[in-house]
């Protein structure tokens, strides 16, 4: 049964300014810093996703390889993570935008480290405590 009425999100969605985003589609053989494209802005993550401008559409369920660069923060966050959704962007700096969905976190194999989810915790309460005090 569908819960209608109900917010499907579970993750507060915020912004960092000056992050960016360097992905990739996974290979076989590719190396660290083989991206796809650099410096993507993003315009909102969560714990649960992220959603940046970019030159480059990717399919919607192609799996990626995400470099979050943080202002200020010497240590990006890698994390993986699928295509969910992509538009035409209303920035004309940019082509397009992407909305990624973050693979589980976890232990195992293609899962995100649980540390990275303790960090994403950090900046949301970082974030959304400057969103409301601003």
């Amino acid at each position: 049964m569908e819960n209608k009425g109900v917010e499907r999100r579970e993750c507060q969605r915020f912004k960092i300014e000056g992050a960016t985003v360097s992905y990739k589609k996974p290979k076989l053989l590719s190396t660290p810093k083989n991206y796809t494209e650099e410096n993507c802005p993003v315009t909102e993550i969560s714990r649960g996703g992220i959603r940046f401008l970019t030159e480059k559409p990717l399919k919607i369920n192609q799996k990626v390889m995400l470099t979050v660069h943080l202002p200020g923060n010497r240590d990006p966050l890698d994390l993986q993570g699928r295509v969910i959704w992509k538009s035409v962007s209303p920035n004309q700096s940019y082509k397009y935008q992407l909305g990624i969905q973050f693979e589980p976190y976890g232990a195992k194999k293609n899962q995100n480290s649980p540390l990275i989810l303790e960090k994403i915790k950090e900046l949301e309460k970082k974030y959304q405590s400057q969103k409301s005090s601003g």
